[in-house]
């Protein structure tokens, strides 16, 4: 199986680097430094270079340098099994960041057709005990994942679905407003909805099939909603004077929730253990792993940002192991190199120093 991994990164004025250029094999990764040094900001620089808004979910203005706001610059090499791509992702003072791929404009999307970006980070360890918004968008991210065109379809969905709160709030009764935006809601919200399924399932093969000492998650997509488009564009229609009560749409893949549950114990896993949830958290990104890299030819980069600080050296090394036997190339942060001497020679390290508010990353051993 042909790797997925990038040799070269190169940031300019991003977030507090001023100028690093980072070369590296297709091992792991293991990125150590005081807090505050810089280290996420390495790896929300490679999740740049998945479409979507990046780990951080930030806009471009705000991972510019400040206090010079010239704009930012990332540039990567990366290999896949599509062959070489030099990728640059950039942002002209706070302008939408623009994406070239070998020389060439594209749309963020066509990112997902050479590359498959996969996170894990402290925020997220929130993910079962939190709303449903944040487990909508880890759903969307995991399908996006396998399904880059999954992108502009929930745009598409998004932007009708705007338009018609809008005429909602402003009480507006007649029929043919409506008509175009919902067939649009229908057609675009079961794609959603199927796309979701999809992953889910994918996921759900590659749980069963592997054998690993993190725990399995039996994941539900809660969603009430028709599942053929015809029955979608009418159940708007039919929901509108509900809906114009509410002041916003009730129906759509918009309101789905994802339900999580720790296999072998049959407890939810909002009910979990902080520890537990955790594993269960780093299962399900492993397992997505492990599906893309049958479904894309290749394992994804992996981005496990402080991830090692909440594990015990058992499932620590466990972890590793696994990196090990998926062959992906995996960028992992922590304050402690000795947070990763079980990889060995199996990764290389970079230590990021910060020295007047300038991050300064140099090469190291483990």
């Amino acid at each position: 199986m042909a790797g997925l991994y990038l040799s070269n990164l190169t940031l300019s004025h991003f977030r507090s680097h001023k100028r690093a250029v980072i070369e590296v094999d297709a091992r792991p990764v293991a990125i150590h430094g005081n807090n505050g040094a810089g280290k996420t900001n390495i790896l929300e620089a490679v999740s740049l270079l998945s479409p979507g808004r990046g780990l951080r979910r930030a806009s471009a203005e705000d991972m510019t340098r400040r206090p010079e706001a010239l704009g930012w610059k990332i540039t990567a090499l990366l290999h896949g099994p599509l062959g070489v791509s030099e990728i640059e992702v950039v942002s002209e003072k706070g302008a939408a960041r623009q994406v070239r791929i070998d020389g060439k404009p594209a749309p963020q999307t066509a990112l997902g057709r050479v590359a498959r970006v996969l996170w894990l980070i402290p925020s997220m360890d929130r993910l079962w005990i939190e709303g449903a918004e944040g487990r909508r968008r880890f759903l969307d991210r995991l399908t996006l994942s396998f399904l880059p065109d999954h992108a502009e379809i929930s745009l598409a969905y998004e932007k009708a679905m705007r338009e018609r709160n809008r005429l909602l709030k402003d009480m507006v009764r007649e029929p043919s407003w409506y008509a175009a935006l919902e067939a649009r809601m229908a057609e675009t919200g079961v794609a959603i909805h199927h796309n979701r399924l999809y992953a889910l399932r994918a996921l759900t093969e590659a749980q069963n099939a592997a054998e690993t000492t993190f725990p399995a998650a039996t994941l539900t997509l809660e969603c009430d909603m028709p599942d053929d488009v015809e029955t979608m564009r009418a159940a708007l229609s039919d929901g509108r004077m509900r809906d114009l009560s509410a002041g916003r749409t009730l129906v759509g893949p918009h309101r789905a929730d994802l339900y999580g549950e720790y296999a072998t114990k049959g407890v939810a896993a909002r009910d979990c253990s902080t520890g537990e949830q955790k594993a269960l958290l780093v299962s399900l990104i492993l397992a997505n792993a492990r599906a893309l890299a049958a479904d894309f030819g290749a394992p994804p980069l992996l981005l496990l940002d402080e991830v090692a600080a909440h594990l015990d050296a058992e499932r620590r090394a466990a972890l590793y192991d696994e990196i090990a036997a998926l062959g992906a190339q995996a960028w992992m942060t922590g304050t402690e190199d000795g947070l990763f001497t079980a990889m060995g020679i199996r990764a290389q390290a970079l230590l990021v120093t910060e020295t007047d508010g300038v991050s300064v990353v140099s090469h190291g051993d483990l």
